[in-house]
């Protein structure tokens, strides 16, 4: 095999979403750490056969919504109860009715930054794999599973870990290489 550039990884691929469960049971199995699967739609299962522990992303979210709706509701509350009280078309200081469309806009955006921003944190600011240095890759928004290994991973070896896809029923099998240029 020929070597153009810095090795990044492993990448393999599988014929069927069982064939890509079963392989995920066996690469974590293994003992890889840093690896992932791809395909082309959620698979029943994958996260238990990987291992992998719920996201905390759902807690933070709750969090942010409660905070939202807290400080839109207060916010109000004082604008028009203590900072400003004018009673306005007989409505009491206090007129909650009143303020449930900035309350449920303000909790939305509180859920939607702590989203967008808890993400980008979680995935450790990654927005490049090396898997996208593949030509076989593209499939996976279509109608292809792939087992990546990263070169990173304490298991690694480039021509063992090839080995290793290859005798669990990977195909394709190819180490993921940075361009040089």
């Amino acid at each position: 095999m020929k070597t153009t550039g810095t090795i990044q990884g492993a990448l393999a691929e599988f014929d069927s979403p069982q064939a890509l469960l079963d392989a995920a049971t066996q690469v974590r199995k293994a003992g890889y750490r840093n690896w992932d699967c791809h395909s082309p739609f959620p698979i029943h299962g994958m996260d238990d056969a990987m291992g992998e522990k719920r996201s905390p992303l759902g807690w933070f979210v709750s969090i942010a919504a409660i905070a939202g709706f807290a400080v839109a509701l207060y916010f109000q509350y004082w604008t028009s109860a203590v900072a400003y009280p004018i009673i306005i078309s007989g409505k009491t200081y206090f007129s909650y009715m009143a303020f449930f469309p900035i309350t449920f806009a303000v909790t939305v955006l509180f859920s939607v930054l702590t989203t967008v921003f808890g993400l980008v944190t979680l995935i450790r600011h990654a927005f490049h794999h090396p898997v996208f240095h593949s030509d076989n890759f593209s499939r996976a928004s279509d109608d292809g599973f792939f087992v990546s290994v990263m070169g990173d991973d304490p298991r690694f070896d480039p021509k063992g870990t090839l080995e290793f896809l290859t005798s669990i029923g990977g195909r394709n099998v190819e180490l993921l290489q940075e361009a040089q240029g």
